[in-house]
């Protein structure tokens, strides 16, 4: 996948298919959107791109950091898997903020030779955000491109949106999160020194602390996914401030089940599937290690895996 990013310096020769939004998340809905970018790739061998910003606008119209479901470098990996051939991370600069809607549009042409376009009927583009799928449907026939515009998908009656995903892990309920995601919720980053804590009492961990802006479920403990080194673990994840050793640094930590290898400086994914309770501060560390034996048969229980003894 090409990968424009801190550039509005961007072009492409070949005949493109632009997919223009926000994505956060990449969830099933935008997703069903996307069959349509791909379908356009092959029956008319067009180039797939996405068309995103650095930063979501909001941030910079509001004067305000806003978190996001993925951060830049988890959506990269998303679109590279699902088969994007180029994603073009724009910055949000004082040009592109004040660029009038029709001004905007004939730039994309210009610059991306677009043959069709696929968005949602919320699309909101340009100055004072005046652009709309309207918009686009009268300037297509005099620019050379089309106008594929896609509904909504739809989940237990209510739209598909990342708002309505933001709101579900705020509120810790992961699994229905993962179901309107159509994957499981992931921290990606890499694998730092933490306190060696979990080591001393016989139950190694890996620390990652979340990017900024990462948007990040209720302090507990989590049944987790662990991608790592190409291999997939099973794993309990701790997601808060260690009350019971004092620590003031929000991270996560994860349990790696059957794993016991140095992995420090490795990029890894953590998926969370459910949660099991809430952050506790124990009395003692054996009052500590006693429960994460509870969590471990309790995951053990969930994956059904047979243990080694």
């Amino acid at each position: 996948m090409i990968y424009f990013k801190d550039t509005t310096d961007f072009y492409v020769e070949e005949g493109t298919t632009l997919a223009l939004g926000k994505f956060d998340g990449l969830h099933s809905g935008h997703r069903y959107l996307m069959n349509f970018l791909m379908k356009e790739k092959r029956e008319r061998n067009l180039k797939s791109v996405i068309f995103t910003f650095e930063r979501p606008p909001k941030d910079e119209i509001e004067k305000c950091a806003h978190n996001v479901l993925s951060t830049n470098r988890e959506k990269e990996f998303i679109f590279d898997y699902v088969g994007v051939d180029i994603l073009i991370e724009c910055p949000f600069n004082d040009e592109i903020m004040h660029m009038k809607a029709e001004d905007f549009v004939k730039m994309l042409v210009d610059r991306l030779h677009i043959k069709s376009i696929i968005v949602g009927t919320d699309v909101a583009f340009g100055f004072e955000r005046k652009g709309d799928y309207k918009l686009l449907t009268k300037m297509g026939p005099e620019l050379g491109f089309d106008v594929i515009l896609v509904h909504k998908k739809q989940f237990d009656g209510e739209d598909i949106s990342s708002t309505r995903i933001r709101g579900l892990i705020e509120e810790g309920d992961i699994e229905y999160a993962n179901e309107l995601l159509g994957y499981e919720f992931f921290i990606q980053g890499v694998v730092s020194h933490g306190r060696h804590l979990g080591t001393t009492i016989g139950v190694p961990t890996i620390n990652v602390i979340p990017a900024y802006r990462k948007i990040l479920p209720p302090n507990g403990v989590y049944i987790s996914r662990v991608r790592l080194q190409g291999k997939n673990y099973y794993g309990i994840t701790d997601i808060g401030y260690k009350p019971t050793v004092g620590s003031n640094i929000l991270g996560t930590e994860t349990h790696i089940l059957d794993f016991n290898k140095d992995v420090y400086d490795e990029d890894v994914r953590v998926h969370l599937i459910k949660r099991i309770r809430g952050e506790i501060k124990f009395d003692s560390l054996d009052a500590l290690k006693e429960q994460i034996a509870k969590d471990e048969a309790e995951t053990r229980e969930y994956f059904k895996i047979v243990t080694n003894d």
